[in-house]
């Protein structure tokens, strides 16, 4: 079910640890990139993953597993240590997002990984990073996002924080310990040397949160909850439509003329209260009364059709069913049909970014059961032919 692999990353070599979702997302982008992504889950059950998602059929996993090949491993006990010892052995990364000192514990540290090879990568993610007086502690994604400022700003100004509705501290710590990566092997191109990547969860979150600390260093000013708004950016703001809601972006002064023609009220334009950017920001709360009182009786058809000819920024506020039979979405290849090994065909987003050359792939669907691929990666890295397996699939080890 695989296909020839023309990938920027083709070649690469990468064992993942770990479960859920910060190391296993790594291992999806450089999978997507063309990495030879090992998964290492413990016998049995697996990955949690493999049961997570909405819905009555949980499908999470056909997306976070593809580009992966699964082999069983008990990191619990030494032979299962030992077999993972092999494997970085074999390997240019390794991920992992188990607690600090876990894999210390298990004789896998990054001194020990080292030794046998010096070229490894090895990416280390979990919720406050590997050193400081918290780095013992449990840390999942939320606890990363309410730490590094974001759950304090999102919701409603009159209600607690709320929660993005994705479980965005664990996939930007992904996306930045695969930035580390990436950067990682050029400085090995040049030198020869492997390093360890520390990325954390509070601190990825921390690293997206634009002006929140300067803002309060030098003007002693705190983000609060804002809702929909930008506070001080207007209009920029979701508005009701007859058929639902409505994205519009007019807060430059040349776009907000457009809009107020579009809106049959270019006076709007020269008045004093909404002229420039302060003043619409001084006036925010009336002008989204303003522009929403008008929407209330138009379509979104008849919405976008007015935003597209005035060149305005606007745009559908889409759901996964939106989606699925959008032109531009289809143009792009943003949602992609996969054959999966055991739920038959499945549509889910398409690889990303886009890579003039070297394009990304979908090579080969999510293992369908743990352990699927033992006798291929072992076989081909270690010779081990049916009886060694067997045996050791007895013993609880694979």
């Amino acid at each position: 079910m695989s296909i020839a692999n023309p990938s920027a990353l083709a070649g690469l070599k990468v064992v993942e640890l770990g479960q859920l979702l910060a190391g296993p997302f790594c291992g999806q982008l450089l999978g997507d990139m063309g990495a030879d992504v090992i998964k290492v889950e413990p016998p049995g059950k697996g990955d949690p993953m493999r049961i997570w998602g909405q819905g009555a059929e949980k499908v999470q996993w056909e997306v976070i597993a593809r580009n992966k090949r699964s082999v069983t491993a008990n990191m619990r006990v030494p032979e299962g240590q030992a077999i993972v010892r092999d494997l970085a052995r074999h390997a240019d990364v390794l991920i992992e997002n188990f607690k600090p000192g876990t894999l210390e514990k298990w004789g896998l540290s990054p001194e020990e990984l080292h030794r046998d090879n010096p070229r490894l990568i090895i990416a280390r993610m979990s919720g406050y990073g590997q050193s400081g007086p918290y780095s013992d502690r449990a840390g999942f994604g939320g606890i990363g996002e309410a730490m590094g400022g974001w759950r304090y700003i999102v919701g409603e100004p009159d209600r607690p924080p709320a929660r993005m509705g994705i479980s965005i501290g664990d996939t930007l710590c992904a996306t930045y310990g695969t930035m580390g990566v990436l950067a990682a092997l050029q400085h090995r191109e040049r030198t020869g040397e492997g390093q360890v990547i520390d990325t954390a969860l509070y601190e990825a979150v921390l690293q997206v949160m634009e002006g929140l600390v300067p803002e309060y260093d030098r003007n002693g000013f705190i983000r609060e909850r804002s809702g929909s708004i930008l506070p001080g950016i207007a209009p920029s703001n979701v508005y009701s439509c007859k058929d639902g809601p409505f994205m519009i972006g007019a807060n430059n002064d040349a776009i907000f003329r457009r809009l107020a023609e579009a809106m049959g009220q270019p006076e709007l334009a020269d008045d004093p209260r909404y002229a420039t950017h302060l003043a619409r920001g001084q006036n925010q709360t009336e002008l989204d009364e303003l522009i929403n009182c008008w929407t209330a009786d138009l379509t979104i058809d008849e919405v976008d059709a007015m935003m597209i000819a005035h060149s305005i920024p606007a745009g559908r506020v889409y759901t996964a069913a939106d989606m699925m039979d959008d032109p531009h979405f289809k143009a792009r290849e943003a949602i992609v049909e996969v054959e999966t090994r055991h739920r038959g065909k499945l549509k889910m987003q398409g690889t990303f970014p886009k890579f003039s050359r070297t394009p990304s792939t979908i090579r080969r669907p999510a293992p369908a059961t743990p352990g699927q691929d033992n006798a291929e990666v072992y076989g081909e890295l270690f010779g081990w032919d049916f009886d060694k397996l067997a045996d050791l699939a007895g013993q609880g080890v694979i």
